[in-house]
């Protein structure tokens, strides 16, 4: 295949997944202040499956396309204000947290294993950028963010991780066997 062809494919998959985590926010469970959506699901299969580079630059379009006014978040919402209200700390957070589950990966191999661990950990770092924004926003004391920004997420996160670790690494598979998936192994 072609640099160019390679380019243009990962593109277009990478826009795909944008798509598909502004897709599975709107799947979501309703809370006081912070909801349960599947952006975390969402992002843990995009850095799962692409990597570091494409996995984060899917997060990041799919922040800018909300950020500029595409109702892609939750509930769907949309605009600054999402990005810099109560739930922009986990809306900014998502970035880091795929760059660092892609990186793990490459670093390591993709295993189903190696996913889940590097799943679990993108999906506490997205909890801290979370709870820490949160604790400021809403001028909360460090136990009342770590209560609403952090507790109720741990055991969903953990299911979600994991099913982001499976999925993407299954899914990942089959893309490269068909050859519609450059992975560099």
């Amino acid at each position: 295949m072609s640099e160019s062809s390679y380019k243009l494919r990962m593109m277009i998959i990478t826009a795909l997944f944008a798509a598909i985590i502004g897709i599975l926010a709107q799947v979501t469970i309703p809370l006081p202040l912070v909801p349960i959506t599947g952006q975390t699901l969402a992002l843990g299969l995009a850095a799962t499956i692409l990597g570091s580079k494409y996995g984060t630059i899917s997060v990041i379009l799919y922040v800018i396309i909300g950020a500029i006014g595409v109702p892609v978040f939750s509930h769907m919402q949309a605009g600054l204000g999402v990005v810099f209200g109560p739930t922009g700390g986990f809306i900014i957070g998502f970035a880091p947290a795929a760059f660092v589950i892609g990186y793990y990966l490459e670093k390591t191999n993709f295993t189903i294993l190696n996913a889940v661990i590097a799943n679990v950990i993108g999906m506490l770092i997205a909890l801290l950028f979370g709870t820490v924004w949160l604790k400021f926003i809403a001028s909360l004391t460090w136990p009342a963010a770590f209560a609403s920004g952090f507790a109720p997420f741990i055991i969903v996160g953990l299911l979600k991780a994991f099913l982001a670790a499976w999925i993407g690494i299954v899914v990942r598979n089959r893309l490269a066997s068909a050859d519609l998936l450059y992975t560099r192994a």
